[in-house]
């Protein structure tokens, strides 16, 4: 499978300290620093390459926006990413159910519980 041009995920909780840990872990990051109301910026390194990652807090329905603009990222997709975010970071992740083409429902997530359940749901109209 062909690495997807950039991961985003969203997180239902963000707590800074254990964020910095795996960002820290995973792609040698130094602490995200801000970049303006809500927004917070870093960049880390996989493979020799260049990660720029931004989190934007209250991003939709009150979660907040986890987006690493790069292809060269440990996860070939956004559900691998949530994955592995939610047994890190202990709390509900949803992502997007692959590269998006025209005519896809652009609504369709996946949850990722810190459980390691999964569920499809409609999003933001999942009465959630």
């Amino acid at each position: 499978m062909e690495a997807y041009p950039d991961i985003e995920i969203y997180l239902a909780h963000v707590d800074p300290e254990a964020l910095n840990a795996w960002l820290g872990d995973t792609l040698g990051t130094p602490p995200l620093a801000s970049a303006g109301k809500n927004r917070w910026r870093a960049q880390g390194q996989h493979d020799g390459h260049d990660i720029d990652i931004l989190l934007v807090l209250k991003a939709a329905d009150g979660f907040a926006s986890l987006w690493f603009d790069s292809p060269d990222t440990p996860w070939a997709t956004d559900t691998d990413c949530a994955r592995e975010a939610a047994g890190r970071l202990g709390c509900e992740v949803r992502c997007s159910l692959g590269g998006w083409q025209p005519g896809d429902d652009p609504d369709r997530f996946l949850q990722v519980l810190p459980d390691g359940q999964e569920t499809t749901i409609e999003w933001p109209d999942s009465g959630q």
